[in-house]
């Protein structure tokens, strides 16, 4: 988290679909403006192979607030440096398909490479807001 940011991350059931639900208050406050679930691709934190894949696709149940999603590689050395893409979570399950190409580097000059996937983050970022995001599925989609 940032600053003074809150958030938790449940595991809960909606409409019948079990999920990760990350709630929370995003805070500008103390260098803050971030609350984030995320996850490695592989235990071992080594890069995962998503090169024959066209992107990623989420399921996901939000309060019809803008979240980001990020992506690092094993061509990002800094903290701060990430592949992201913005999308909107409506109140209502919804699948959202974001592919490679459509995902900005963020104070990197590299461009995304698939094959060098590592991990993957849901946040909540950039100003005040109440967060509530459920994510019941993460995939790849070709």
């Amino acid at each position: 988290m940032g600053g003074l940011s809150r958030g938790r991350a449940t595991q809960t059931e909606i409409d019948g679909k079990v999920a990760i639900r990350l709630t929370g208050e995003v805070s500008l406050k103390n260098n803050g403006g971030f609350i984030q679930i995320a996850f490695d691709l592989k235990n071992s934190g080594q890069t995962f192979d998503a090169s024959s894949w066209t992107g990623i696709k989420l399921n996901v149940f939000g309060n019809n607030e803008i979240y980001d999603i990020r992506l690092r590689t094993d061509q990002i050395v800094r903290p701060w440096q990430s592949f992201r893409k913005e999308f909107l979570a409506k109140k209502e399950w919804t699948s959202i398909r974001l592919p490679f190409f459509n995902f900005q580097p963020h104070r990197i000059e590299e461009t995304l490479d698939p094959a060098r996937l590592r991990r993957i983050g849901v946040l909540a970022i950039g100003r005040q807001m109440q967060a509530d995001i459920s994510v019941a599925r993460v995939e790849l989609y070709r």
